[in-house]
């Protein structure tokens, strides 16, 4: 049995995946298959750089924008190279060390994925 949702057009239950798309044959409606919160069709969260590039567990990204460092005179520059991330839940949902800095939390909207 599919877990796929029904057509929001025409309330058919036969759609289909289609890339990051979901399709009703009845009536050709085309939608996206992730929800308003981010969750992709099956459940799972797809966490996206600021580009849209999904990101995943130990990709290597780079910062787009100086960050300062809360509590601290340090800046992350832009163009920094952070190498195997981890992906977290929360408002900062990327988990990494940075050399010179050391453990930091980061936000995938000033993130570009290398």
């Amino acid at each position: 049995m599919s877990t796929l949702p029904p057509c929001p057009n025409c309330l058919a239950e036969y759609t289909y995946e289609d890339g990051p798309s979901l399709i009703c044959p009845a009536c050709g409606h085309e939608w996206s298959a992730l929800n308003e919160t981010g969750d992709s069709a099956d459940g799972e969260r797809v966490i996206r750089d600021a580009v849209g590039n999904a990101l995943a567990d130990g990709d290597t990204i780079t910062v787009i924008k100086d960050l300062k460092v809360k509590g601290t005179s340090l800046v992350v520059k832009v163009g920094t190279k952070v190498k195997g991330i981890r992906l977290v839940e929360g408002d900062h949902d990327i988990d990494c060390k940075i050399e010179g800095i050391g453990a930091m939390k980061l936000k995938s909207e000033f993130v570009r994925k290398v």
